[in-house]
């Protein structure tokens, strides 16, 4: 567990900065400074994609359903 207050930042792995930049109530405002091929998701949208990923894994496709053989 770590504390921080507003205006404070957090390293992750030497080149990910997570800071406070507002609270009010319950709720906190953070700013993510990261490298671009990290990915960032909110938990909840990261675990639909996961949901997604695994559904279509599971989805049986004909190859000859896909436009890519339809030779019109």
């Amino acid at each position: 567990m770590l504390s921080r207050k507003k205006g404070e930042t957090i390293v992750i792995d030497g080149n990910i900065e997570v800071t406070i930049l507002d609270t009010e109530g319950d709720s906190v405002r953070i700013g993510i400074n990261a490298p671009k091929h990290i990915d960032i998701y909110r938990q909840e949208v990261f675990l639909a994609i996961q949901q997604s990923n695994q559904e279509a894994a599971r989805t049986i496709v004909n190859p000859l359903d896909l436009k890519i053989f339809d030779k019109k």
